[in-house]
């Protein structure tokens, strides 16, 4: 077979190498032949963050009350248009939003002037979204370019009871006393908060076709790892990669949650229980990642000898421990679902991590079945060869040096470029 040479390897079709993005033929249905600009009016998620509820091990979140909440976010592609999702789904009380605003965003939390503009929700300034409820603004007149970093600011002029959350995404926030959505930067009483809470989306209209990857995963899929508030992750690479082509805007929605698991819930609700929500209900979906499933075999082997993690740690995890057969069953779910969509579903295979205090043998003998079948079964309609990227070949249970955070779990900065930049382009046109 023939292919083009990539930044680490070689892309094939139909041939399932190692070391390469391998293409596969589908198996069943015909993927990718939705038109997504016409069943979603046009609209496509440029950014996302998987809602979930307060994790109370992290620690007690602020009330929120008279408070302005601040939150800087790097949409993939740019659009005439604008519209954002706010998000109460974990709620246990309604929310109320006094005033919102978005605006290109300055550093440290500011805004560049004259950038700014009102977030109405059907003509109004305040809005209550309902106990376990999200809700969409109206379209907004600001026209990013593709890798714009925007600032959000909502007034919260009521205490937010168990505020939907997205801990650990690398990424700042502000609060503000009271109305400060206008202000040009954070006053000096502001303080900082390193999670994302109460917006779970950004979609765009291009007026051109536009659509969206959508990447569900965990901590390697929301790059955990990496310097926060500069957009290291690899799917921020793969945005910028496809930011330059030509063509229908292609925008990415990653949907990692760090701690996920893809048969039970652990941080965030399992992948096959928010599935249809965080990717399936994607406007101007075309393409489905599936990064997940390490999470479930770490916290299902980890050591017995008192060398790995504590029992707290793993009293966050429920559920029965998991093997190979669960894992490719889940997936097969998955896929089923998202082929009844009408798009594509790939799949990297997963990384090493031997070195991590959760490691075991019997774990790395799961991970490397469940990686076998990824690469030849046939059941995606493209591999990302991930495993072969990050892997010592001196040491292929480890991740190689330089590329892993100092936990031989997540990746570095160096580690999820090296990912973004092995997909093979291809797969999106």
């Amino acid at each position: 077979m023939t292919g083009t040479t990539g930044a680490t390897g070689t892309t094939t079709t139909n041939t399932p190498t190692t070391g390469s993005t391998t293409t596969n033929t589908p198996t069943t249905g015909t993927p990718g032949t939705g038109t997504p600009d016409t069943a979603d009016g046009g609209w496509a998620r440029t950014w996302g963050a998987s809602p979930h509820a307060p994790i109370k091990e992290f620690g007690p979140l602020p009330s929120f009350a008279d408070t302005t909440l601040r939150q800087v976010v790097r949409i993939s592609g740019g659009g005439q248009q604008l519209r954002l999702r706010v998000t109460n789904e974990y709620g246990t009380e309604p929310l109320t939003i006094g005033a919102a605003r978005i605006a290109l965003a300055a550093p440290e939390g500011g805004i560049r002037p004259g950038s700014g503009r009102e977030i109405t929700f059907g003509g109004r300034s305040a809005v209550t979204v309902p106990t376990g409820a999200p809700m969409l603004s109206d379209p907004i007149e600001l026209s990013p370019p593709a890798l714009s970093e925007l600032s959000i600011s909502l007034y919260l002029p009521k205490a937010v009871e168990s505020p939907t959350c997205h801990a650990m995404g690398v990424q700042t926030a502000w609060t503000m006393p009271g109305n400060g959505v206008d202000a040009l930067t954070p006053p000096a009483g502001a303080a900082s908060l390193p999670l994302q809470a109460l917006v779970s989306a950004i979609d765009v209209r291009a007026g051109t076709a536009a659509t969206t990857i959508a990447v569900i995963g965990d901590s390697n899929t929301e790059c955990s790892g990496t310097t926060p508030d500069t957009n290291r992750r690899w799917t921020d690479r793969l945005a910028e990669r496809l930011a330059e082509l030509d063509g229908p805007t292609v925008c990415v929605s990653n949907q990692g949650i760090s701690g996920n698991r893809m048969l039970n819930e652990g941080l965030g609700d399992s992948a096959l229980a928010r599935f249809d929500r965080d990717v399936l209900a994607t406007p101007g979906l075309r393409y489905v990642v599936l990064a997940i499933g390490l999470g479930d075999i770490g916290v299902s082997y980890p050591p017995r000898d008192g060398s790995g993690p504590a029992p707290e740690f793993l009293a966050m995890f429920p559920g029965e421990p998991v093997t190979a057969d669960d894992l490719i069953a889940g997936y097969r779910q998955l896929i089923a679902r998202a082929r009844a969509r009408g798009v594509r579903v790939y799949a990297p295979t997963l990384t090493p991590y031997e070195g991590d205090e959760i490691f075991t043998p019997e774990g790395e003998r799961v991970r490397r079945r469940v990686n076998e079948w990824i690469r030849t079964s046939g059941a995606f309609d493209a591999v990302m060869d991930f495993d072969a990227v990050w892997r010592d070949p001196a040491h292929p249970g480890r991740i190689r040096d330089g590329f892993h955070a100092g936990d031989h779990l997540h990746g570095s900065d160096a580690g999820c470029r090296a990912l973004g930049d092995s997909i093979d382009l291809a797969l999106f046109r």
